[in-house]
């Protein structure tokens, strides 16, 4: 029997957005609006759809004839994507042995084989849980974990880390397909020997009962994918972030609450979208990435459009070839992400011609980014704000805007409030707590209620970042209240990489914080206290590799004989940020 949602989730009820209501919370004007541009709606109908099943299945009919996905000189149309997605899901339902709600884990960069299966589980009624194929054992083992995930597709370059963890955890059903798996013929099959036996990328595995993800589409093919019921608060996805209690914890995102995001997302750009009817994206980020998932396959699968998929945009010349293959209409990264293609050779040459919407998130644009950025595409870099709780879009600029500074106006049927810390509403210009409230916020975090008590004042989520609202209603970030770090755009939090540091023999106490830096916006510094004065940084680094994503590991070790402290002994992490903040203003007068 499927698990209720009291067994394994908060027990707090989700609430339904109405956005004029007259609780104590609604007090909100909504200055923003008169700052749409034209043709943005104030609302939009977050009960359009009753799940993403049915999107997807509208866009497979209209669409069937268009390029839905390409990646390495493959595409899949919408029709192709339709079979692909509903042979995984009828094998779901009947060989996996699993039922509907329980959960599923894909672990895969962006290959073609993440958005057959993400359909395939989404239209089985099961759970997608987003997976990081940069995962330690030890963080993939909490996440599978805790998600109580049954199956999983995995990329068999990452198998090697499953393994070591698979006892440990619930999942019946392994999953493993290759980069190339499918690529058309012949390049799919010379893709996976030039991995596996020449650039040595795929290392050693053995997984008892493990299946290849090809021969399950294979089975599927020949069963019948059952329709699946749509429920209002459904749950689409456990999209995990990073907590304060050290380990990261799963946001509930509910196909309401992406279905809302996507069209909200999609009323904002419709006046740019009218210019081009079948649009071609450049997808870069991983789809795991809930930025990603929403921005790029959501919102542009919802129009028909073309979705290019880069498995490694850490290749820069090669990801410069690829986008010159292409007149693509729309683009989105983080900040690192553009700066790096700006110092990439011929990316001047690229055709921009069809360019209309660059979208930045993740972490805060550059000024000087957005500007170069400008000088050389000629289209705006356009700012964008949200988390993983807001599925994720909040705010976004204006897509013909200049860049200002600013995250943006609160989207389509979303309202911003400055909180301070008793969670009374502040006025125009006046410095708090950034507050959300929308049809996407997520009604919690799975198994974490006490983290979903704090994340609320009443049905207004609390977002951990210090900002102001202007008399036109955009909003500025100043500050963070959390001790969050961002590291390109992921969230790292200091408590794991302090929860790791401490368990190295020699490390007495720890610290992480934010260290500024120009690549990747921040950096983790650690700051260490040591109980064992031959303690080695190299070994203490290399242990942390070995337990933490390369992005969690600290870029910078500092020691001190003692770390600040309240009276009541909690280490006083802002004392260490302003440290590093004033040794970088000293180095930049020099």
């Amino acid at each position: 029997m499927p698990v209720s949602p009291s067994e394994h989730c908060w027990r707090r009820e989700p609430v339904l957005y109405t956005p004029n209501n007259n609780e104590e919370w609604a007090r909100v004007e909504r200055i923003w609006l008169k700052r749409y541009p034209a043709g943005v709606p104030a609302e939009i109908d977050a009960g359009a759809y009753a799940s993403i099943r049915e999107l997807f299945d509208e866009a497979c009919a209209k669409y069937r004839d268009r390029p839905a996905f390409s990646n390495m000189g493959t595409t899949l149309s919408f029709a192709e994507l339709d079979r692909l997605s509903r042979a995984f899901a009828a094998w779901l339902q009947h060989k996996s042995g699993l039922v509907r709600g329980d959960r599923v884990a894909l672990m895969m960069p962006n290959v073609l084989q993440y958005p057959a299966a993400l359909f395939g589980v989404l239209r089985a009624g099961m759970v997608v849980v987003n997976t990081n194929p940069l995962y330690t054992a030890r963080e993939l083992e909490h996440q599978l974990c805790d998600s109580g995930a049954k199956t999983i597709v995995i990329l068999e370059n990452f198998a090697h880390v499953l393994q070591s963890v698979l006892p440990k955890t619930q999942l019946k059903n392994v999953l493993v397909t290759g980069v190339g798996d499918l690529l058309s013929l012949p390049r799919g099959p010379i893709v996976n020997f030039v991995l596996r036996h020449v650039r040595k990328q795929v290392p050693a595995w053995s997984i008892h009962g493990s299946q290849r993800f090809k021969r399950v589409l294979s089975a599927g093919r020949g069963l019948e994918m059952e329709p699946v019921p749509a429920a209002t608060a459904e749950i689409a996805f456990l999209q995990y972030t990073g907590g304060t209690t050290g380990v990261a914890k799963a946001a509930i995102l509910s196909h309401r609450n992406i279905i809302a995001n996507l069209l909200q997302a999609s009323a904002w750009i419709r006046p740019a979208l009218t210019a081009k009817a079948d649009p071609i994206v450049i997808t870069a980020l991983p789809l795991y990435h809930i930025f990603s998932l929403t921005a790029n396959c959501f919102v542009f699968l919802h129009v028909g459009a073309h979705n290019v998929l880069i498995t490694n945009p850490r290749d820069f010349p090669g990801f410069v070839a690829e986008l010159k293959k292409y007149k693509f209409y729309f683009i989105s990264g983080v900040n690192t992400l553009f700066n790096a293609l700006l110092n990439t050779p011929r990316f001047d040459r690229v055709d921009f011609s069809a360019l209309r919407i660059s979208l930045g998130g993740g972490m805060a644009v550059q000024a000087a980014v957005a500007a170069r950025w400008k000088e050389v595409t000629g289209c705006i870099l356009t700012q964008a704000w949200g988390l993983t709780e807001t599925s994720p879009a909040a705010c976004i600029n204006p897509t013909g805007l200049d860049f200002n500074g600013s995250i943006g106006l609160p989207i389509s049927s979303t309202e911003i409030s400055i909180r301070d810390d008793g969670g009374k509403e502040l006025g125009i210009g006046e410095i708090g707590e950034i507050c959300v409230r929308g049809p996407q916020v997520t009604r919690g975090y799975w198994n974490r209620s006490d983290e979903t008590e704090k994340a609320f004042f009443g049905d207004w989520l609390r977002t951990g970042d210090i900002g102001r609202i202007d008399a036109d209603g955009f909003v500025f970030i100043e500050d963070r209240k959390n001790d969050m770090i961002l590291v390109s755009g992921f969230n790292v939090y200091p408590n794991e990489v302090e929860g790791v540091a401490v368990e190295f023999p020699g490390v007495l106490e720890a610290a992480a914080v934010a260290e500024a830096d120009e690549n990747s916006g921040e950096v983790v510094a650690l700051f260490v206290v040591k109980k064992d004065p031959a303690l080695d940084v190299e070994a203490l680094l290399a242990h942390c590799r070995k337990n933490l994503t390369a992005y969690k590991v600290p870029k910078h070790v500092y020691f001190r004989a003692e770390l600040p402290k309240t009276n009541v002994g909690k280490i006083l992490r802002r004392t260490l940020r302003d440290e590093l903040a004033a040794a970088d203003r000293a180095q930049a007068k020099r």
